[in-house]
């Protein structure tokens, strides 16, 4: 274990604790919020620890979730079948409107602890430092130089700290309060550095990362990242498996598909050639041709499928 990296993670939740109130540490039921989890405890600062229910989270996961009592659970205003038929469209991985109004809407005005690494993306790597603030780019760019602030600016505008000198202290206590304010204590940590914490702590985190085989390549040895059943981050492949392994689930955004095409012909919105019903949007969405359905007959995850 590199005693370095958890030493260094611990002092940066030292040094960025807020003076007037919690952290609000972002659970999400995965392997980072685990070591967050512990990191925020062994720094003895004060936390309060909550997962943000997205509607589609693993089964598993939110068993697991509700074991830790040291998580609180917060529920979306709208589920996730509600969003989409608002949306007009389900989520892609370009419009990820169900991250912004399921995970990330927690928190708000609050100093936030998450378990985001550069490992896990070329996007964290690129905007990401181990203080995020993410506000009104003039007058937080305009506040951190009159206090002398030492910063990068990241490429969606955001202000970006990588030293915890006192002045970067004082601006995050500065300003947290009315920006989007993020401490990263596990940003240069490895897959290895992460399992290798928790192993030495004795925690085995979510089932899932034990599960030998969920039908596909997506987790050909147990899932590697947990995240929201058929999310399309994991690729057609893994939300395939899905929609095989979960039928309720399956079902559940087929009704949610059907309302959507029926709100999009109340505003008189046009719907795509493609979009012909809801086995058709998921097909799609999946990445399949919808208009090939009848030369190759009904795919394995729309077999038994009810509304």
């Amino acid at each position: 274990m590199d005693i370095a990296k958890e030493k260094r993670a611990i002092d940066y939740l030292k040094n960025f604790q807020p003076q007037s109130e919690p952290y609000y540490l972002c659970y999400s039921g995965g392997k980072d919020s685990d070591t967050i989890l512990i990191l925020a405890k062994l720094a003895g600062v004060n936390f309060e620890a909550v997962h943000n229910l997205t509607t589609v989270d693993e089964p598993a996961t939110v068993q697991y979730v509700k074991s830790n009592l040291d998580v609180w659970i917060d529920t979306p205003q709208k589920t996730m079948w509600q969003l989409i038929a608002e949306k007009g469209m389900p989520p892609t991985r370009l419009i990820r409107y169900c991250c912004e109004k399921l995970k990330e809407h927690g928190g708000k005005g609050r100093l936030k602890i998450t378990g985001v690494r550069r490992a896990e993306s070329t996007s964290r790597n690129a905007n990401g430092g181990f203080v995020k603030i993410i506000g009104k780019p003039k007058t937080t760019q305009r506040k951190a130089e009159e206090m002398d602030v030492d910063y990068e600016i990241n490429s969606k505008g955001g202000l970006v700290l990588n030293m915890d000198n006192d002045e970067n202290r004082r601006f995050v206590e500065m300003c947290y309060r009315t920006t989007s304010t993020m401490v990263n204590p596990i940003l240069d940590w490895t897959d290895a550095d992460v399992w290798e914490f928790l192993h030495h702590y004795g925690c085995r985190s979510n089932p899932l990362y034990e599960v030998k085989d969920l039908g596909d390549t997506y987790c050909p040895v147990g899932c590697k990242r947990i995240g929201c059943v058929c999310c399309p981050m994991k690729g057609s492949k893994g939300m395939k498996s899905d929609l095989i392994r979960l039928p309720k689930y399956r079902d559940n955004y087929l009704r949610a598909f059907s309302r959507m095409l029926e709100t999009r012909r109340e505003k008189g919105l046009k719907i795509p050639e493609k979009w012909k019903d809801a086995r058709s949007v998921m097909m799609w969405w999946v990445g399949d041709d919808p208009l090939q359905m009848s030369l190759f007959g009904e795919p394995e995850y729309l077999k038994g499928a009810c509304m």
